[in-house]
């Protein structure tokens, strides 16, 4: 597996997936279901029309920005549990901006475009600054970052769910939610016609998962992240400082993980609501980053697997009558059939048992 080349190991994760759907078939079947319409149920809910394919790459947008945000820390050998709490902070700051600049702004296309641009720049700035606390708590404080992101997770949904409910909440209002974004504040759907899913929020994602590979891989900032994350004692001792490495790190991450939460407010939304009810899109990241090596282009077909799965299993929850719990286990079949052969050759490169990599 360390030796394998990037065709074989695709083939490798084709052949993985098939067979984990053959074994989930078994036990539909084993279950007293129909496995053949269970595994086509499957296959139609994540590719089988139009408005299918659009939730399916919504699903993989949101799973794209929120797995390259997970893989950044993770590079660096930082674990960052925390960007769904990102993620909410960077989205309620998005429709905070632009409900608050919206009336001194032209409408129309211009307005729209330039209130975009702005909700965006702010959930990053504000994504990044939430992911900066535990960074410096880490650097400074030793304290362990699994845990204080955790309970970040906690502290920006009370908080968000707090000043939307009190505070933001539109008279009359049934629900705690803000008032909708301005129409003109939205991602033209294009082919698909879906109001919640355009081809730009996918360009997005994708050149977001561009430019980290290239930041990565091509900068300087890059290579002392990653020498950090192998080797922080060699790393110091060639000048780095491992420190300042972490809480940009973490604010790094953070600041695609905010991304994430715009795109999910302008894309998805169109308002900001209780976050306890939104789907745990930075919990699934960590799936994703794992799948993927930490690679942030490898992200990308992590997350369209995901997505499609997502898909295909919230299809089967609506259309048949299946228990929830073993369309999950499927699912958690394939996740485990793919994954595994990446698991062993993380594990080689580590050991060395496998040889160097080709």
């Amino acid at each position: 597996m360390v030796r394998a080349s990037v065709l074989e190991r695709f083939a490798i994760a084709v052949a993985s997936t098939l067979l984990a759907l053959l074994l989930g078939a078994v036990i539909v079947a084993a279950s007293g279901y129909d496995a053949v319409e269970f595994v086509t149920a499957l296959v139609y809910g994540a590719f089988g029309t139009i408005s299918n394919v659009a939730f399916t790459l919504r699903q993989t947008t949101m799973l794209l920005l929120t797995g390259v945000a997970v893989a950044i820390a993770f590079r660096a050998g930082v674990f960052n549990i925390g960007v769904q709490g990102q993620f909410v902070v960077g989205g309620f700051a998005t429709v905070v901006t632009v409900l608050f600049l919206a009336p001194f702004l032209p409408t129309g296309v211009v307005g729209g475009v330039l209130l975009m641009l702005l909700g965006t720049a702010a959930a990053m700035l504000v994504g990044g600054a939430y992911a900066a606390i535990p960074g410096v708590m880490k650097a400074y404080a030793d304290a362990n970052e699994v845990i204080t992101t955790i309970m970040l997770n906690f502290i920006a949904s009370g908080v968000v769910f707090y000043l939307v409910d009190s505070h933001l909440r539109p008279e009359g209002a049934s629900a705690p939610n803000t008032e909708q974004l301005p129409s003109y504040v939205d991602l033209p759907g294009f082919a698909f016609g879906s109001s919640s899913f355009s081809v730009i929020g996918l360009g997005v994602a994708l050149l977001t998962a561009v430019v980290v590979a290239f930041v990565l891989g091509r900068t300087r900032y890059g290579y002392d992240l990653v020498t950090s994350g192998h080797q922080a004692a060699a790393a110091a001792y060639a000048g780095v400082d491992p420190k300042r490495t972490v809480v940009l790190t973490m604010t790094f991450s953070g600041m695609v993980a905010g991304l994430a939460g715009a795109m999910f407010a302008i894309m998805i939304l169109g308002y900001y609501s209780d976050p306890s009810t939104f789907p745990r899109f930075g919990f699934d990241a960590i799936a994703v980053s794992l799948l993927a090596a930490n690679n942030p282009l490898g992200v990308i077909p992590a997350a369209l697997l995901f997505g499609g799965l997502d898909a295909g299993g919230q299809y089967i929850g609506f259309t048949l009558d299946v228990p929830r719990q073993l369309v999950d286990g499927v699912v958690g079949l394939v996740v485990l059939f793919v994954a595994t052969p990446e698991l062993f050759r993380m594990a080689g490169r580590r050991t060395g048992l496998g040889g160097d990599e080709e």
